[in-house]
């Protein structure tokens, strides 16, 4: 359970899929048929986006739809009942939630924390709530066995990535620009120097969220980092399709699990 749960998804000797999907969108029952498939896709982690109104780390496709689980009146609440219900029907996954800090601060963090630890979620991401600022959230975490993920990017100085990288639990969230989630054509060359810029600084698991969007990219990443993230680009295909969403996992998770990529 919780971080122990986590930790096991990097022993695997390959590079970790690890799907984002916006709870409550296209619908609440279409959601669960998206994490069902995933699952069978053989996703290593999900990042479980809970919908919030101003989401100022997400780009157009993750705002969008956010709005849309919104309007189909989602809450933090229900975030946290779906995973408990996904637990009780044997869904083993690890699970980590993304929700900004206002609808946590909103549900209580205690409660939060105790009731998301009692439902089966194994971490949180709180992309607005820098280390700083975290210490009560964070010693929550640790009582009831949660992880909390904090994030670097890429013009993170030094400093800030050892004091980062020395708070986070599970794994460490690399950003791959500097600006807003979004699926992206090309990302930056400058990507290699990035990480090893992190890798010196810490033994956590490096996972590369922001962008990726194709199985060719997936490749090119899964020698040097953990885990990728593949958030925008499966939410946008899940609107439109199914059958695109799960054709694009599929692509994705074939290149990070390629058996010649010897780990």
């Amino acid at each position: 359970m919780g971080r122990d749960r986590i930790r096991a998804v990097f022993r695997d000797g390959h590079t970790a899929f690890m799907p984002y999907v916006m709870l409550g969108f296209p619908d609440p029952d279409t959601c669960r048929t998206v994490i069902e498939q995933l699952v069978d896709v053989g996703a290593d982690l999900f990042e479980l986006g809970v919908p919030f109104s101003d989401p100022l780390a997400d780009g157009p496709v993750i705002q969008a739809a956010a709005q849309r689980a919104l309007e189909h009146g989602i809450t933090l609440a229900d975030c946290i009942a779906l995973v408990a219900e996904l637990r009780a029907q044997g869904f083993a996954t690890p699970a980590v939630l993304m929700s900004y800090v206002n609808p946590i601060l909103a549900y209580g963090l205690e409660r939060f924390v105790a009731d998301s630890a009692a439902a089966g979620v194994d971490g949180c991401i709180v992309p607005d709530l820098p280390p700083e600022e975290a210490g009560d959230l964070e010693a929550l975490c640790r009582h009831y066995g949660m992880a909390l993920i904090y994030l670097v990017a890429p013009n993170s100085p030094p400093e800030r990535i050892a004091l980062v990288a020395a708070r986070t639990q599970g794994f460490l969230y690399l950003v791959s620009v500097t600006g807003v989630t979004g699926a992206r054509d090309v990302l930056p060359p400058t990507l290699p120097e990035f990480v090893a810029r992190v890798r010196t600084a810490t033994d956590q698991p490096l996972a590369l969220g922001f962008g990726i969007q194709s199985g060719e990219q997936a490749r090119a990443m899964r020698d040097l980092v953990d885990g990728v993230i593949v958030g925008s680009a499966l939410v946008e295909r899940a609107g439109r399709s199914l059958e695109q969403m799960t054709r694009l996992a599929r692509e994705i998770h074939a290149a990070l699990h390629a058996p010649e990529m010897g780990r």
